[in-house]
């Protein structure tokens, strides 16, 4: 059996008229003349089949039929006026989920003030926080299975992809506490030429991985990669377990682990950088809170 279109108006009137049980108050309370209250209930009488009301003089009451349609009709009204304002604050970026993929170190550094700063401004939209290291959110980026990245050392140019740096850091010296460079507060990087190296995988973060083994070239040495681990908490285990030495980011020394020193390293100009990744022209309301969140709204670009 087909249902019946009811336009919601005509819903809205019968709900009025019976709260009031008078045409003259329910067409005020509407905004309406008495005439076209009445044609509107006699359309939704029609279309029920049943009258809904007795009309006698100087008196309204629901009929059977009206009372079992009351419940209904104010459960439809209120359905529509929470749908109205959840697809408002979905649309304004109050609500929804927002997808984040995050490189494991920036939990030390930009992740926690950035995910509390935005749930105070908008408690409403659920966080859907995704770990993983950066050649993995930049697929995923690119596959929209997150909304918006926070990696290590993104590419140059990406025709689908921005980026923007929101932190730079210099490098420190991951050694076992046991290491003869232990004893120094600065560490040229020369001297780490004859130490297995502990590295990231280099599809992790093809970027980085270049980086730091560009740095040893530099200082005339290409690393002899003795252990390969994808977190750097793992890194770090493995070098205070005497596997070999590394290079990291200076927020690593924020991990505290038994037998691993930290340590300056010279020269000390090389930095890497963090940055938010988005898709490029993507106009989320949730990924322009989130950039004005971490500093940069692009809906300020040109």
């Amino acid at each position: 059996m087909a249902r019946p279109d009811i336009p919601l108006a005509q819903l809205h009137a019968f709900v009025v008229l019976a709260e009031e049980l008078h045409f003259g108050r329910a067409a005020a309370r509407l905004g309406i003349a008495q005439p076209p209250l009445s044609q509107q209930i006699r359309r939704l009488e029609d279309k029920v089949g049943h009258a809904l009301f007795r009309r006698e003089p100087g008196r309204v009451t629901l009929t059977p039929a009206g009372r079992e349609l009351l419940p209904a009709a104010r459960r439809a009204l209120t359905d529509l006026a929470d749908g109205l304002a959840a697809a408002r604050a979905v649309g304004s970026g109050q609500a929804g989920r927002l997808r984040i993929g995050f490189a494991a170190s920036l939990a030390l550094t930009v992740l926690p003030d950035l995910l509390r700063t935005f749930r105070q401004r908008f408690p409403g939209v659920h966080l859907d926080i995704r770990e993983m290291t950066s050649a993995p959110q930049l697929t995923a980026l690119r596959d929209k299975t997150i909304d918006v990245g926070l990696l290590r050392e993104p590419p140059a140019v990406d025709a689908e992809l921005e980026f923007r740096t929101v932190l730079s850091e210099p490098f420190v010296a991951v050694l076992p506490a046991a290491h003869p460079l232990a004893a120094q507060r600065v560490v040229p990087l020369a001297e780490l030429a004859d130490s297995p190296f502990v590295l990231l995988p280099r599809a992790a973060g093809p970027q980085l991985y270049d980086q730091i083994t560009g740095l040893c070239a530099a200082a005339g040495f290409p690393p002899r990669i003795a252990q390969h681990a994808v977190e750097w908490q793992t890194v770090c285990a493995l070098a205070g377990a005497g596997l070999g030495v590394s290079l990291a980011p200076a927020s690593i020394r924020r991990i505290r682990l038994r037998g691993v020193a930290f340590r300056r390293v010279e020269p000390g100009t090389a930095r890497t950088r963090v940055a938010v990744a988005w898709v490029r022209n993507d106009r989320s309301p949730l990924v322009a809170h989130l950039l004005a969140a971490v500093g940069h709204d692009p809906r300020d670009r040109p």
